[in-house]
């Protein structure tokens, strides 16, 4: 197969753990920076470029990594690969949807999905009943496009909660307001989920005096037997956003698990390292079913 990466950075680890893999495993792969690339859209012809006039073409599929402060554009040139018939390992409205923290809520409660209550208001007005609506203090307050932890803050009083989220609506931000689920305890589980499979999981502990299971933030990582209720939501809440690659991550409550969020293009170094999987090589397989 000839592949294409698109990303920002082709030293970042996953990124230089899937060249290596697929290299391996005998397959033509090509590193596509999404900021350099650009297209042309016309009847029955639309291209692809990259850098200076040089055009992307002849290639079987393209395993799209985007940054978050990419994401429109990115999902743009994956939408003209899409246009021209070319598989896309996670296709541009499914990407979109998932970096949008609200959507993949609203989305996952129409399926009866189990999520954190969770409110949302544009007003500084609404701001008291917003944190009424989630059962008070403590609680959450997310950004709506936050990733890696960044954005996220416990409020353990309400008073404290609506300083949080009125400083941010200052500064013009989305904020959501969510139920913290306590008996956590500062863990997560990230479960990597490839087609109909979850290929390895892992449970993230937050650092002392931390809440924010983030490995990027000093959180720990081991790998973890999940349950089948948790192998089960990991692989519908993918299916429903329509990922054929995604980090699931969720937390274990009193009533179950709960879905916190949906990464589209999951980071590969904190899970191949605590669970020794080959999630980089498991991803190639998986493409290669379609060569």
């Amino acid at each position: 197969m000839k592949i294409i990466l698109l990303a920002s950075n082709p030293k970042l680890y996953s990124n230089s753990r899937i060249i290596e893999v697929a290299k391996n495993r005998g397959h033509e792969i090509d590193f596509a920076n999404v900021g350099d690339c650009y297209i042309k859209v016309a009847p029955n012809a639309c291209e692809i470029f990259s850098g200076e006039g040089s055009k992307i073409e002849k290639i079987d599929c393209v395993i799209p990594r985007l940054k978050p402060s990419m994401t429109f554009y990115g999902t743009s040139i994956v939408r003209q690969f899409e246009v021209m018939g070319i598989k896309c390992l996670n296709g541009s409205q499914e990407i979109t949807k998932s970096r949008d923290k609200l959507h993949t809520l609203q989305i996952m409660s129409q399926h009866n999905i189990s999520v954190p209550v969770t409110s949302f208001a544009n007003s500084s007005y609404d701001t008291k009943d917003l944190i009424n609506l989630v059962g008070g203090a403590p609680l959450v307050v997310k950004l709506l496009e936050g990733t890696k932890g960044v954005g996220v803050v416990l409020a353990e009083k309400n008073k404290a909660a609506e300083s949080v989220i009125n400083a941010f609506r200052s500064l013009k931000a989305d904020v959501l307001v969510q139920h913290y689920v306590k008996e956590s305890k500062g863990c997560d589980l990230r479960c990597f989920v490839i087609g109909n499979e979850v290929v390895a999981s892992m449970e993230r502990t937050a650092q002392e005096g931390e809440f924010r299971a983030n490995i990027h933030l000093g959180a720990t990582a081991r790998a973890v037997e999940i349950t089948d209720e948790e192998r089960d939501l990991a692989i519908r809440a993918a299916q429903i956003i329509g990922l054929e690659v995604a980090g699931v991550d969720m937390v274990r409550s009193n009533s179950g698990p709960k879905l916190l969020e949906i990464n589209s293009s999951p980071g590969l170094e904190g899970i191949e390292k605590a669970t020794g999987v080959d999630v980089a090589g498991k991803m190639i397989e998986y493409l290669e079913k379609f060569s």
